[in-house]
């Protein structure tokens, strides 16, 4: 009965580990990742948004894999929607 003891205790550090990990990393990243994705859901047309190469524009048209994105008069690129980094709310316009 005792060796039965001695081996559960041997493995408590692993468990608290364990523990710890789902805690520490996994819990919070499987949050963002679902924010993310919702997010990524949320996007519709007219909304300003940042790329994840840090260009930001307003999007134009939208299909479930691809975002057309304005970024300025006359120039609209193609990005997948993945590439979508954030909606943005307010950005300062480069003075002309």
């Amino acid at each position: 009965m005792e060796t039965e003891f001695a081996a559960l205790g041997s493995f408590t550090p692993i468990i608290l580990m364990v523990i710890i990990f789902y805690f520490l990393l996994y819990r919070p990243q499987k949050k963002a990742h679902d924010a993310r994705l919702k997010m990524l859901d949320s996007l519709k047309v007219g909304v300003r948004v940042i790329t994840l190469g840090g260009i930001y524009g307003t999007i134009t048209r939208l299909t479930d894999e691809i975002v057309t994105v304005k970024i300025a008069d006359k120039v609209e690129v193609d990005v997948s929607r993945n590439a979508i980094n954030g909606v943005v709310d307010n950005v300062k316009e480069p003075a002309q």
